[in-house]
Formats: C-alpha cells, structure tokens, sequence
C-alpha cells in the first residue's frame, strides 16, 4: 500500500507539471518580439496582403486567448459564436488528437520533423552518454578504493579539466585534431553524393562522422561523473558497516558489490537523470560546431524564424523528457532506498 501510495503520487506530480508545461509552453514564445510572417523572409515584394494571407493561413490572425484581443469587429462577432476559436485552445485541441501543428518554415508536420530530428540527436549522444557513464563510474570506483595514492590524483586531476573545459571549444579542438591527424570528416551525418556498395559501408561512414561528436560528449561528462562518483564511494567507504564486512573477511570485490555500490548510487541516479533529460537541449552547441543535423540545430533555425509551432513541440519534448528522468530517478531512490516511501 506505501509502495503503490508512492508510485501515485510521483506519477500525478508528473502529470501536473506537465499539464503546467503545456500552458506555459503555448505563451513563452508568443512574448518573442518579431513578426512570424515576415521572419526569415527578406523579399521586399512581400506586400501586405501576402503577410495577412501567410497569417491566416497558420492561423495567427486569430486572437491568442480572448476574443477581446482582436479590434476586428467581424472577429468579435466570430468569437462570439465559438468562443473556442482562439490560438491557445486550437493548441489544445491539436495536442489532445497528437498533433504539433505545421512548421511555419518548411510546411511540414512538426511531429515529422522532430522525429527526424530527435533521431539524429539520440544517436549523436546515445553512445557518448553510455561510454561516459561506464568509463567515469569505473575510473571513479577505482579512485575511490586507491584514495589518497598517485592513482586518485591523476584521475581527479584528468576529471576536473575534462569538467571544467567549455563544451564548444573542446569540440572545435577535436574538430581539427580528427580531420589533421586521422582524416575524419569534419560535419554532417553522411558524406553528400557517396554511394555505398553494401549496408557496412554506409555503417562504416556514419561511424566516421559520429566519433568526433560522441568522444565530444564522452570527456565532457565522464569528468563529472567520476568526480561524483569518487567522492559518495568515499564517504561510504569509510562508514562503520564497511570495516565491520572487512572483519568478516569479505575481499574487495564482494565489498564493493555487495554493500558499498548500492549506497553510492543514489547521488549518481540523480545526475545521470538530469544529464539524460537536459542532454537533448544541450546539443546545440555540438550540433552546431560539427554541423549535425539534430534536434539542437532545429530549435535554432525556428527561433530565428519565429517558428511557433516548431518551437512549441521542441520544447514540449525537452521538458517532458526532463520531466520522465526526474520520474524514473524517483521511483530509483526507492527501490535503492525503501526509507525515501516513508513520509
């Protein structure tokens, strides 16, 4: 009954902020100054009839939430009939049938686009985020069993510069390092205009431009994760039930695994998650230093063209997908730690 009491709770806080999300995602970008009709397009035979034509058709001579808005007389008395018929509950409704609306830019679904996107990106940070997880709490582990030994000073040293060093310019060092040293293409998914002879060559080209952007990714977050990694199995370790296993005769392996890890955890649960979740928007900047078609590069192009839509279901995905790790995170601590379901 606590356990399922629990569960509940976690799951209608979810379910709450997201509804919260959704309200706020609708306003956030209708306060950005500019006209969505006319960004991005510098033709100045764009009369005005055009931009009211570009208005109607994507629904932006609509009011935003309150027939009030408008001083159209004819809209008034529209509104006044449906008084429904208004941007944010059209927003609505479109979210209640699993529709994103049509991209402003590319008059394309934007729940297409997103998923073509979204594709690219989880591949790009897929395998970096893995081999970052593996390899930091490792190197932390080992760190934290060889305290105080020249061992844990070089790890702690290389984890701090690999911390501390800005996203982008790490990538722009690696940029020209891979293409100098080891010929790696320097942008994009695929090389334009090859044609591949069998499914491994193609394997094998996409692996040439995705090393650079995963190793990226790999350093930049290993050193967090080890440091955090270190410094809780530390703390454990030197707790009172430790030297009680040592007396027992239990050998390093079995101390670990059987009763320092699972206490070090918790703290690792909470940054892996919050890692994953925000790790889809912070690919902008390596999107864009090597020029990989992804989720991050799209929000770009969509603030510059004042993209509602576009922007609405980006951010839509960012915050739900922080909203399911923090989830996921949560019901973690409590099968770690049945003392976080207690009140």
């Amino acid at each position: 009954m606590q356990r399922s009491s629990y569960l509940a709770g976690k799951l209608g806080w979810a379910a709450f902020t997201i509804l919260f999300v959704i309200v706020l995602n609708f306003f956030l970008f209708r306060i950005l100054p500019g006209d969505p009709a006319r960004a991005g397009i510098r033709d100045p035979r764009l009369t005005v009839q055009a931009q009211q034509a570009i208005r109607e058709r994507f629904g932006l001579d609509k009011p935003v939430l309150n027939c009030f808005e408008s001083l159209n007389p004819l809209t008034l008395g529209e509104c006044a009939v449906n008084p429904l018929d208004t941007q944010f509950f059209i927003y609505a409704g479109n979210l209640l049938r699993g529709e994103l609306g049509i991209s402003y830019h590319t008059n394309r679904p934007v729940l297409d686009i997103l998923g073509e996107r979204l594709w690219n990106t989880l591949l790009l940070i897929g395998a970096g985020q893995v081999l970052a997880i593996v390899l930091g709490m490792a190197v932390g582990v080992l760190a934290a069993w060889k305290a105080h030994t020249p061992v844990d000073y070089t790890a702690l040293g290389f984890s701090l510069l690999a911390w501390s060093l800005p996203t982008f310019w790490l990538g722009i060092i690696l940029l020209f390092w891979g293409s100098t040293y080891l010929g790696l293409p320097i942008g994009g998914k695929m090389t334009p205009g090859m044609v591949y002879a069998n499914g491994w060559e193609q394997l094998a080209d996409l692996a040439r431009h995705l090393f650079l952007p995963s190793l990226t990714y790999t350093i930049v977050f290993l050193g967090e994760y080890m440091l955090i990694m270190r410094s809780t199995l530390v703390d454990v370790l030197s707790e009172d039930y430790i030297l009680t296993a040592k007396a027992k005769g239990l050998n390093h392996f079995q101390i670990l695994k059987d009763h320092a890890l699972k206490n070090a955890m918790l703290p690792m649960v909470t940054i892996i998650a919050l890692n994953l979740g925000f790790t889809v928007a912070g690919a902008v900047q390596i999107e864009s230093v090597f020029s990989w078609p992804g989720l991050g590069g799209a929000i770009f192009e969509a603030v510059n063209r004042r993209d509602y839509p576009m922007l609405q279901g980006a951010f839509l995905l960012l915050a739900i997908s922080v909203i399911v790790a923090n989830l996921i995170a949560d019901l973690l601590y409590g099968y770690l730690d049945p003392r976080v379901q207690v009140d």
